[in-house]
C-alpha cells in the first residue's frame, strides 16, 4: 500500500502537523483544537467551485449523518481565498469548515502542494483521517474518483475507534 503513496510526505502513524487557518467566515481554526472534540478528516482539494471539487465536497456533506454519528469532524482545505470558500460553502450548504491556505503553507506541511506547468501552484486531492492523538490513521488519494474520499476516510476512522 505504501508504494502508491510514496509521493506523500506524510503517511499512516505520522503525527499530523498542527496549523491554524481561517475558515470561510474568517474564523481561525486550529487542528489541535478540532482534535480535542474528536477525530478529524482533513481533505485537501485543488479549487473551490470546480466540478471535481464540488463532487468531492458534496459527498462529504451528504455523509454528514454518518460522520456525526461517529463523532468525526470534516474539514476541507484549498488555496482559495476566504471569500471564494464562503461562496463555495454557501452555494452548496456545507455544514463543515472550508479553510483558506492561499500561500500553501499547510499544503506544504502535509506534502500535497504541487507545481503545475508554467510554475503555477495547486493542491493534490488527498484526504487524511486523523485520530484524537494527532496521528494519521489513513491517507486517501484519488485525483479522479472524488466520491471515494469521504467513505474511505469515515471507514478508516471508525475502524480505529473503540465500540461503545
Amino acid at each position: 500500500m505504501r508504494a502508491n503513496l510514496d509521493f506523500v510526505s506524510l503517511s499512516r502513524n505520522d503525527l499530523a502537523p498542527d496549523f491554524e487557518l481561517p475558515d470561510q467566515d474568517g474564523t481561525p481554526r486550529r487542528l489541535s483544537d478540532l482534535l480535542a472534540s474528536g477525530p478529524v478528516v482533513l481533505f485537501f482539494y485543488p479549487a473551490a467551485l470546480s466540478t471535481g471539487c464540488t463532487a468531492e465536497a458534496c459527498n462529504f456533506r451528504d455523509l454528514a449523518g454518518e460522520f456525526q454519528a461517529a463523532g468525526v469532524q470534516r474539514v476541507g482545505i484549498s488555496r482559495d481565498t476566504i471569500g471564494k470558500q464562503k461562496q463555495f460553502a454557501d452555494k452548496h450548504g456545507f455544514d463543515y469548515p472550508l479553510l483558506s491556505d492561499p500561500e500553501s503553507k499547510v499544503a506544504s506541511a502535509y506534502g500535497v502542494k504541487r507545481k503545475l506547468p508554467l510554475g503555477s501552484l495547486s493542491t493534490k486531492r488527498l484526504t487524511f483521517a486523523i485520530g484524537t492523538d494527532g496521528r494519521i490513521i489513513d491517507v486517501i488519494h484519488s485525483e479522479l474518483d472524488m466520491n471515494q474520499h469521504a467513505g474511505r476516510a469515515l471507514q478508516a476512522v471508525t475502524k480505529t475507534r473503540p465500540s461503545s
